[in-house]
């Protein structure tokens, strides 16, 4: 019955015969050409992931700025309308005779009160990040001043401000209105030449 040649223990420990299937030829070159292809899918996926990363970074920092922005800047047309009652509270104290103030103490007393309220109101300009510029002796720049005419013999350097009709504002770091100036005409030596022959 039994084999004498074989033994059970024997037969156990034998391996089975290999029934993996026997890959056809050329099947490692095809296998290789799809990994570098997934590879190539995998790092132009990953790329696309980063530019749309950077992307929504970059539009979440402009939104941020543009809330900043709003937040500083809300106020600008109204602080326009103010910048003019300024400019009005400063042009009634100018407007008082010195001598009026002198003899009649009521007017002293309206005096006291614009001049208290002028202080307020650059107060709250201040808090509001609003500056005034009086550029009255600056060199003339068109990015803060209006020049509403020259003046001739000032003995000044020629764009030199010699005049402020009106003072001008700042909000933070934007112009909000410019300067009214004058400024120095240089003298006919000190004028540029300007070629007109074309």
């Amino acid at each position: 019955m039994n084999d004498p040649k074989s033994s059970p223990s024997e037969d156990i420990e034998r391996d089975p015969p290999d029934t993996a299937p026997v890959p056809p030829p050329g099947a490692d070159a095809e296998a290789g050409d799809r990994v570098t292809a997934l590879e190539a899918q995998v790092a132009d996926l990953r790329n696309q992931l980063l530019r749309a990363l950077a992307e929504a970074e970059n539009t979440r920092r402009r939104a941020q700025k543009e809330r900043e922005d709003t937040a500083k800047y809300a106020v600008s047309a109204f602080a326009k309308e103010l910048v003019g009652v300024s400019d009005n509270l400063h042009r009634a104290l100018e407007a008082v005779p010195p001598e009026a103030v002198q003899e009649n103490e009521s007017v002293r007393t309206l005096i006291i009160g614009i001049e208290a309220i002028e202080r307020q109101l650059a107060a709250v300009f201040e808090q509001a990040g609003i500056r005034k510029i009086e550029p009255l002796g600056e060199m003339y720049d068109p990015n803060f001043h209006q020049v509403m005419f020259e003046v001739e013999n000032t003995g000044k350097p020629p764009g030199t401000i010699v005049q402020l009709l009106q003072a001008g504002y700042i909000i933070h770091d934007r112009l909000l209105r410019e300067a009214m100036v004058g400024v120095a005409r240089g003298e006919p030596a000190q004028r540029k030449k300007v070629d007109t022959v074309a």
